[in-house]
């Protein structure tokens, strides 16, 4: 992670599974981050309590109440962070929040389609757009002419389960409302890239691999007689995340990737 240079970063869904992940591993950067911020939805709540007891012990780590699907939030959340920042820029968004409902295709509902959607593929372009000005603020504000995660990037959390080409798992969980989420989120990506490349933003779309989280165990129940459990730890899927965010450039923005850094179809 040597090679991550940011003075700031926002997660979503930063108080459990991987976004936690992603929070507790940049608190241990050998470049230490000046702002972690730590976004999720209910700070205070039982399933916050381990992000809750890590600030005390880092003052570069500001806890953020944001509701991904309300935009009086996301509104709210940027001008907290604006205010921590006093002028200055966000290097690295992570839209990391996201929900799943193991549900087959006979049996999905309307109900579950929008809150999903509305969750892992509307959350990120709002959230996003909330925070463009400052990531334009960080991109202008860098002394490279190149993109890369420590000039200004937003990072959306995928899945290659959204991937149309390889469709993974269908025989064992069917995951309809998530899928499609997946998938629309990769494609919101792209479009990001296009429209925020001219302000010095990179964008890229990741897949952290099967991670043991809750929904990674979650998903496990359904098919573990098939496919076992999940078989990547929350700090390996991590810390192979945040060393390929070290290595994203010019070419990467617009891309799919899996952990390891490899490319994945759409």
């Amino acid at each position: 992670m040597a090679g991550l240079r940011v003075r700031s970063a926002l997660v979503t869904g930063a108080n459990r599974g991987i976004g936690l992940g992603i929070v507790k591993q940049l608190l241990q950067m050998p470049n230490p981050l000046e702002w972690d911020f730590a976004a999720c939805w209910d700070p205070k709540g039982e399933r916050a309590q381990e992000l809750e007891h890590l600030a005390p012990k880092h003052p570069n780590l500001v806890i953020i109440p944001l509701e991904v699907t309300d935009p009086a939030s996301i509104q709210a959340a940027a001008a907290r962070v604006r205010e921590h920042l006093k002028g200055s820029g966000l290097n690295l968004l992570i839209n990391n929040a996201g929900i799943a409902k193991v549900i087959s295709l006979d049996t999905e509902t309307v109900e579950n389609m929008s809150q999903v959607y509305a969750t892992n593929t509307v959350g990120p372009l709002l959230v996003s757009q909330a925070f463009l000005p400052l990531l334009k603020k960080a991109a202008q504000g860098s002394s490279s002419s190149e993109l890369s995660c420590s000039k200004a990037a937003i990072i959306n959390m995928s899945s290659i389960v959204g991937s149309i080409e390889k469709i993974c798992f269908w025989d064992n969980v069917q995951y309809i409302s998530y899928r499609c989420s997946k998938a629309a989120l990769n494609m919101l990506t792209k479009c990001q890239s296009l429209g925020y490349r001219q302000h010095g933003i990179l964008c890229a779309a990741l897949h952290p691999g099967w991670v043991q989280t809750d929904m990674g165990n979650s998903a496990g129940h359904k098919i573990g007689c098939f496919l076992g459990q999940p078989p990547l730890t929350v700090d390996v899927s991590v810390q192979g995340m945040l060393n390929v965010l070290c290595s994203l450039s010019e070419k990467d923005t617009g891309t799919f990737l899996d952990w390891e850094g490899k490319a994945l179809p759409w």
